[in-house]
């Protein structure tokens, strides 16, 4: 509830003697939180300790709570295991759902493609995608995401290097080569 109002504290009482409201905060913070399908065991929990995904909901929760018409949410699920980034991606859909305007910044084509509506993608500050998502395959997407054609010449330039026909080469490099081998 700390981090959920703050900055944004209620208060009550004539101004010498104005106190926070504890107990409408602590109120309004679960319910705002479960109206997103949030539920904390405790209110009390300092925010540095709860999951990396809880801290996330409770961002949306409060940006919601707030009145923000729009999220713009830079790589929230980027340092998360796969069950909390599905909670996250579960409450971004959630918000879209309720109204507001989400901006998803994200390197995971399976991520923006299960939430997503429209996609753009940039190369060096040119947006070199622009398709809504019935316009667009999870394919069509990954490929212009992981370079398209700067991964084709990629793959045509190691294989000049090492010497062999890579055009069979899997979308994650490192799994190609042995380790130990640059």
């Amino acid at each position: 509830w700390r981090n959920f109002f703050l900055g944004s504290e209620l208060t009550r009482g004539p101004w010498p003697l104005r106190r926070l409201d504890i107990a409408r905060m602590k109120e309004t913070a679960d319910r705002e939180l479960r109206r997103m399908g949030i539920t904390l065991d405790d209110l009390e929990q300092p925010v540095g300790t709860l999951s990396g995904g809880q801290r996330q909901c409770v961002a949306i929760a409060r940006a919601v709570h707030f009145g923000a018409r729009v999220l713009i949410l830079d790589e929230p699920t980027a340092a998360l295991g796969v069950k909390q980034s599905g909670v996250v991606l579960k409450y971004i859909a959630a918000a879209r759902e309720r109204g507001l305007g989400v901006v998803f910044i994200t390197h995971n084509p399976h991520h923006a493609y299960l939430v997503g509506d429209h996609f753009g993608v940039l190369r060096l500050g040119t947006l070199e995608l622009s398709a809504a998502r019935g316009d667009i395959t999870l394919e069509q997407l990954t490929d212009h995401m992981a370079g398209g054609a700067e991964l084709a010449t990629l793959k045509h330039e190691l294989s000049q290097v090492r010497g062999v026909e890579l055009d069979a080469l899997p979308e994650d490099l490192g799994d190609t080569f042995p380790e130990g081998t640059t």
